[in-house]
């Protein structure tokens, strides 16, 4: 039995409130935040915080972004710099709420990217970041993953399924996200500005098999960032690591976080690819 007390939390934001929830762990190292991905929420990260504050002795924090699970509709369209805009927006929120002066981030897929955006921007107080199957730029790979995406969600079966864990906001959510990564306007995007500010150590999770983007994102990440960079690929591995291969991500996320080169040892060279 899991010696973790859990805490559920309602935090005020102007545009609505945010749902999140705490794994807490004895320990005093730096929390771990959760950043979902696009389709997700805290719910669908099912137990992958508890058996992550398990392995690594920390406190885990997960919350769903506005318009995600159980937290209050996004009240218009998702604006063209949303992933720059969650640091200042909701993970600002959630850190005041939480009073988190110092923190490891940890984000899937698009929130990978918002995970480093919330690193460049609070410097010293992001201990180490961790992205999983993060995006860094608009592939042709990732484009054709969502318009595969888009054909597989037309029928009623597969929104039915989103709506067990977003409810009502299930169609808002895959809307957003189709039309986000499958617009013009959008090809430009590149995370580059916010990753040569990061200057805390890194680890870029990638699966070999990722549907939705190239070893080429976490070979950017790590390549880009200012502080040490470890790349981790798993072989026969797809878009969400830490459910199908939840093993081998906590032992490298926890080796990560106490080796030389991660949040105990920060400004220790870590291995580049």
């Amino acid at each position: 039995m899991s010696d973790l007390s859990t805490e559920t939390l309602w935090i005020d934001t102007g545009p609505g409130r945010l749902f999140a929830k705490a794994w807490h762990a004895a320990g005093d190292e730096a929390p771990i935040v959760l950043l979902h991905d696009s389709l997700g929420c805290v719910a669908l990260w099912r137990d992958f915080p508890q058996r992550l504050s398990e392995a690594t002795g920390r406190t885990v924090i997960a919350y769903d972004r506005l318009g995600f699970g159980a937290s209050d509709p996004h009240p218009g369209d998702l604006p063209p710099g949303f992933i720059e805009d969650e640091a200042a927006g909701a993970f600002s929120a959630v850190r005041e709420r939480l009073r988190l002066d110092r923190f490891v981030l940890f984000g899937h897929s698009v929130g990978g990217a918002m995970a480093a955006g919330c690193a460049a921007a609070f410097g010293e107080r992001c201990h180490a970041l961790v992205t999983e199957s993060a995006q860094a730029f608009v592939e042709d790979r990732t484009v054709q993953g969502v318009s595969n995406a888009r054909h597989a969600f037309a029928g009623p079966a597969p929104l039915e399924r989103l709506r067990k864990y977003l409810g009502d906001k299930a169609p808002w959510v895959l809307r957003a996200w189709v039309d986000t990564w499958l617009s013009e306007d959008f090809r430009g995007w590149r995370l580059d500005a916010a990753l040569q500010r990061v200057a805390c150590p890194v680890l870029a999770i990638h699966g070999g098999d990722d549907e939705y983007g190239s070893l080429s994102h976490a070979e950017r990440i790590a390549a880009q960032v200012q502080g040490p960079a470890v790349l981790e690929i798993l072989p026969a591995c797809g878009h969400v690591p830490h459910r199908e291969q939840e093993g081998a991500v906590l032992r490298v996320v926890r080796g990560f976080l106490d080796g030389p080169g991660g949040a105990r040892g920060a400004g220790r060279e870590a291995a580049r690819p």
